[in-house]
């Protein structure tokens, strides 16, 4: 195959050397970098095909190339039958098939067919007549790439005429350039994660690779060697065992799939939709699909075969199975554990193991579910709740009989209280009784306490004193009676007998007076 490959270069200039130049054989080959054999194999050729210097003007090196090494059916009576250059060209895109493999294959039907060199010489001439992009050779089942269309389509409000960008998400697979074509609101985390779970549903299995590019829903921080992902894509990808491969900055041709299949999707299906006007997303999201199917049906001009015909014979078989359960969107965000085992999430508190307290964990929320992990293990999963300011806390959380956590305990705190004085206690108590476990009490306690460092203890107790009988039991009211300065008015009368039992539930014999 060498030797043929430096002679249709070469040819032209080894006669010239020989014939016009009279240099040796030994001179001419190492002038052209092959051999003094080849060199004679070439001159004999040319002297039996009667050529002589100098050549016809109108003799191509191609067609010299052919007259001295294809022979003319009607000099040895047959007809060298090529090859289905389409089908080899798709048949390359198998995992495991080789030029050669086809090669074997081909002798095998057709004993006396071309040579292995001659085989892959007419293979390169035929697809050097294909579109760049089509070129490539892609794995079947290896590749999806994914990106937004540059156009956008109008989605107009029939209420109040306000029109609306959609986003159009394309997909491709490599193998056979199957097409999934949607329209949603946004390039936002959810439009783009919900994107990728219907284009999976719509493909019917699950590709080794993604191909996305640069966007923020997707990548995090891009770099060339070590892009870091978005954790919610990274889940996803997780969840339906797919690498993520993300294109380098600035290089189109990584992609360079689905920017044709973009390209074909502007040409062929946006721009078919040019004149309607849409008043719904599922009523443009419909007749995306309608043409997209149309698309995919419709024969490649190279190939002579359709996107869904590829699809059926290349990438299905090699797709992955989807997993029982589609992707459910997920929320991430990092807290750290508080001394009383609970960490926050949108203003809800949930318990981990006490033995995490002061760790810094990953909170994950989908639409049902808040689990928690710490060093990428799940330690805790709770029913999501919208309640603000409430626990949700598991047993299995505490430690044993409630004991002290971290050296915390409510005695503790009533201790600390105490040392401030008396209606500062009161106060205390009253917030710890007031919660179902006195551990869901400790950040208020550690924010009441923390006053007297801020303001002094005699104003904490002054405040204290001061809130006690408004019904003021929380660290936002005794901050605002300090910052208002408040402590420092002294009572029209004597404040009412401070006892340890008193707290805000109890009314008071006073009460019905």
């Amino acid at each position: 195959m060498c030797q043929e490959r430096v002679s249709v270069r070469n040819l032209h200039e080894v006669l010239r050397l020989k014939w016009e130049s009279r240099l040796s054989h030994r001179a001419i080959a190492s002038s052209c970098g092959i051999s003094p054999g080849t060199v004679s194999d070439y001159v004999q050729r040319a002297q039996a095909a009667g050529l002589s210097w100098p050549l016809p003007a109108d003799l191509t090196e191609e067609a010299l190339y052919a007259r001295l090494f294809l022979p003319a059916a009607g000099a040895t009576g047959r007809t060298i039958p090529p090859p289905d250059w389409a089908q080899l060209h798709t048949e390359l895109r198998r995992k495991g098939v080789t030029l050669r493999l086809l090669w074997v294959e081909y002798r095998e039907a057709h004993p006396d067919g071309y040579g292995y060199s001659q085989f892959c010489e007419h293979y390169r001439q035929w697809s050097g007549h294909l579109q760049p992009a089509m070129r490539m050779s892609h794995v079947a089942g290896e590749r999806l790439f994914v990106d937004y269309a540059g156009q956008t389509v109008p989605l107009v409000n029939p209420d109040t005429g306000e029109v609306q960008s959609t986003q159009i998400f394309v997909a491709v697979l490599g193998a056979s350039s199957y097409t999934y074509v949607e329209a949603h609101l946004h390039q936002d985390l959810p439009g783009w994660i919900g994107a990728h779970v219907r284009a999976f549903s719509f493909f019917g299995g699950v590709p080794e690779l993604l191909v996305p590019d640069n966007l923020k829903a997707g990548v995090k921080s891009p770099c060339r060697y070590e892009p870091e992902l978005n954790p919610t894509y990274h889940d996803l990808a997780q969840h339906y065992g797919v690498a993520v491969l993300p294109a380098r900055v600035r290089k189109p041709k990584d992609k360079a799939k689905v920017e044709v299949g973009v390209q074909v999707v502007e040409r062929w299906v946006l721009a078919r939709l040019r004149d309607y006007t849409f008043f719904d997303l599922a009523d443009l999201n419909r007749a995306l699909r309608a043409l997209g199917d149309e698309l995919n049906d419709r024969p490649m001009r190279h190939l002579g075969q359709s996107r869904r015909q590829l699809f059926e014979a290349l990438d299905r078989p090699a797709l992955k199975p989807l997993p029982a359960q589609p992707y459910e969107l997920a929320t991430w965000k990092k807290a750290r554990v508080h001394i009383d085992y609970h960490v926050e999430f949108e203003k809800h508190f949930y318990s981990v193991p006490y033995t995490l307290i002061h760790k810094e964990v990953d909170i994950r929320a989908t639409e049902h579910t808040v689990e928690i992990f710490y060093r990428q293990r799940r330690q805790a999963a709770h029913p999501r709740a919208a309640v603000p300011g409430r626990f949700s806390t598991q047993a299995e959380h505490m430690p044993p009989a409630h004991r002290a956590v971290s050296e915390w305990s409510p005695q503790r705190f009533q201790g600390w209280a105490e040392q401030v004085g008396p209606h500062t206690a009161q106060l205390i108590s009253a917030v710890l009784v007031s919660r179902v476990h006195p551990q869901h009490a400790y950040r208020t306690c550690l924010g009441i306490l923390g006053l007297a460092k801020r303001y002094t203890a005699a104003r904490l107790e002054a405040a204290c004193r001061y809130a006690l009988p408004a019904g003021i039991h929380s660290y936002k009211g005794l901050h605002h009676v300090l910052e208002a300065q408040l402590d420092r008015l002294m009572p029209t009368e004597p404040p009412p007998a401070v006892r340890a039992t008193d707290h805000a539930h109890l009314r008071g014999p006073a009460y019905y007076h």
